[in-house]
């Protein structure tokens, strides 16, 4: 078993006396002040290119909004001349991605190297990578760890400490106490060892929204926080297929109001609930037909099928699968709204998807965009609750000026607020910083 040269893995266990000096005496909850550099014309000026490395478990499309951010916030980065690289597992659910392992894959300006996953899959574990991130580490100017609790985060954060190297953690949602509570006795186990030493020693710790921040203020993490939002490609969503094409491939949907849901097939998205809400809508109407189009990569959708027909929801349901690229963009070109009653969502990426085609938006308020969503009048915001959601579907059903109102104010929040290039000067901001801060300290 391959191990990282720290002196041996026991060097990983370090006292917790020790590990909670780390920080540098910065204030929990603190904040980095970006450093703007102007060209004569007003503009942000780029510093000199820097080299930036991003470490994720896997880019695999069927883990939905991770893998997607990362390889679309990294290219858009690489247009404004820095080198981006992406280090990820070429782990793709049960099966392995067919992609090359002995060199690297280069797309938009991004390098992708990928290294074998091997057992425990579910750990993401590979030696491979973890020779990977020993070697090359040293030679980045900031490193961007995506999510926690998995073999990536644990080795590139040892060797980013042991080379004085800045690194940046992005949790994912994973710090939300919803989240927190599923193996909270192992998480707890993995934070004192390991996950605390590793939050406290970053550079920064980047959260997607104000409201992520707020649910892990208890954690007491002494690293700096940055918020920088995520964001799409409006090009992507500019142009999309004409109405009816995805209708056309099922005809129990031609004359349907289709409610969708767009994302994993997973237990925080709040699926019992939108079950309950479903049923008590088709108890009342049968003129809508939720679209649920997204992976099940945990067998999750043998039991959200149990709850709609339970419901006499399954008639009138339709699963997908994972739509990408024509595919997706027709299905939220047919919708008449979008909804994610989810009980823990970190940033939302589908959502802002969805209201870059002018789908008004149905979700909860543990979806942590909800306040711009509402402040935009961009959808309903509910909590975690059927009647609620049920009442919210309606109301936007049977409103077809609601619904075109509500669309047009979220296509104005997504080019306004989250797209992919001011997403990336944001960050390129932050990675400035760090690594002057990182320069000026002499490492």
């Amino acid at each position: 078993m391959c191990l990282p040269d720290i002196g041996g893995i026991g060097a990983l266990f370090v006292a917790p006396a020790a590990r909670f000096a780390m920080g540098g005496g910065k204030r929990a909850g603190s904040s980095l002040n970006y450093v703007y550099a102007q060209d004569g014309g007003g503009k942000n000026a780029l510093t000199e290119p820097m080299k930036i490395l991003h470490v994720v478990a896997s880019v695999a499309p069927r883990y939905g909004g991770p893998s997607k951010v990362v390889i679309e916030l990294c290219r858009e980065i690489a247009k404004f001349g820095h080198e981006m690289t992406i280090f990820a597992t070429n782990i793709d659910g049960k099966q392995n991605l067919n992609l090359p392992l002995d060199q690297p894959v280069f797309a938009d300006g991004v390098k992708i190297r990928y290294f074998p996953v091997q057992w425990p899959r579910s750990y993401k574990f590979s030696c491979s990578l973890l020779e990977g991130l020993r070697v090359e580490i040293p030679k980045f100017d900031v490193v961007h760890v995506h999510s926690l609790y998995l073999f990536h985060t644990l080795i590139a954060a040892h060797y980013c400490r042991k080379y004085s190297v800045p690194y940046i953690i992005r949790p994912h949602g994973t710090l939300d106490p919803y989240i927190r509570k599923r193996h909270s006795f192992r998480k707890r186990a993995y934070d004192f060892f390991f996950e605390k030493r590793n939050l406290d020693g970053a550079a920064a710790i980047h959260y997607t929204t104000e409201g992520e921040r707020d649910l892990a203020a208890s954690l007491q993490i002494k690293a700096e926080s940055v918020i920088v939002p995520l964001g799409v490609d409006s090009a992507e969503y500019a142009v999309l297929p004409p109405y009816g094409t995805f209708r056309k491939r099922y005809p129990q949907l031609e004359d349907r109001k289709i409610i969708l849901f767009l994302s994993r097939i997973n237990f925080k998205k709040g699926l019992d609930i939108l079950a309950h809400a479903m049923g008590k809508i088709i108890r009342n109407r049968d003129d809508v037909h939720i679209v649920l189009a997204g992976p099940d990569n945990e067998g999750y959708g043998k039991k959200v099928r149990q709850w709609l027909e339970k419901e006499g929801v399954l008639p009138h349901s339709l699963f997908t699968g994972m739509l990408l690229g024509e595919d997706k963009l027709a299905v939220l070109r047919d919708s008449d709204l979008f909804v994610l009653p989810s009980y823990s969502e970190n940033f939302g990426i589908a959502v802002v998807e969805a209201m870059a085609c002018g789908l008004p938006v149905v979700i909860s308020n543990r979806v942590n965009i909800w306040r711009e969503v509402a402040e935009a009048g961009a959808g309903v915001i509910t909590d975690c609750d059927p009647s609620q959601v049920a009442e919210a579907i309606l109301e936007l059903v049977d409103d077809r000026e609601l619904r075109m109102k509500m669309g047009k104010n979220g296509k104005r929040l997504v080019e306004q607020n989250f797209t992919w290039s001011k997403a990336a000067e944001k960050m390129i901001e932050v990675y400035t910083e760090i690594r002057q801060v990182n320069i000026n300290a002499g490492k």
